[in-house]
């Protein structure tokens, strides 16, 4: 199996919702209840609104054997957003493949984001911290997911992009 990284083109979109949607419903689906599932995804995603966020982030598509095996994307501040890898493609290293090429995009001292239950060991096995587990709030019903941060020492102060040093990129908050 070749594993082929490349940048998003609009045109992915629906495919990602889509993959988006089967991924949490079947993957996600041991970690977490049919109503927490349906709070987190309860249908596909606005297509023109996952359009433009994908445009303002870094976000990169994986292929395998011509179709799209998963995605991710990541911002300028290091704040990885999302990542999910097709039900049929888990455990063949294409989410290292994408995070690799995600944490790489960006110039960032610290790379963070908001992981699922499912994705915790994932990003335990590449180095990321747990900062805190939390509670997020979907259409009226709890998640738990984690903020987890990998820190890079030979990117400190390193951000040109921002013309000044960066030690501490600014919390957002994402989906479970």
């Amino acid at each position: 199996m070749q594993i082929r990284i490349r940048k998003y083109r609009t045109e992915d979109c629906p495919c990602l919702a889509q993959l988006f949607y089967d991924t949490i419903h079947t993957v996600n689906a041991g970690d977490y209840t049919q109503e927490q599932l349906e709070a987190w995804a309860p249908g596909l995603p606005d297509i023109e609104q996952w359009n433009l966020s994908f445009l303002k982030h870094e976000t990169f598509v994986a292929e395998t054997d011509g179709g799209i095996a998963g995605f991710g994307d990541i911002d300028e501040t290091g704040y990885l957003d999302r990542l999910y890898v097709h039900k049929d493609w888990q455990r063949r290293g294409i989410a290292s493949a994408l995070c690799d090429t995600l944490e790489q995009a960006v110039s960032a001292e610290k790379i963070y984001t908001h992981a699922s239950i499912t994705a915790r060991p994932f990003f335990l096995s590449r180095g990321y911290c747990v900062r805190k587990e939390q509670q997020v709030e979907r259409r009226g019903i709890l998640l738990t997911n984690f903020v987890m941060e990998l820190v890079r020492p030979e990117k400190a102060g390193t951000d040109k992009r921002m013309g000044e040093n960066r030690t501490n990129p600014g919390q957002q908050t994402s989906e479970a």
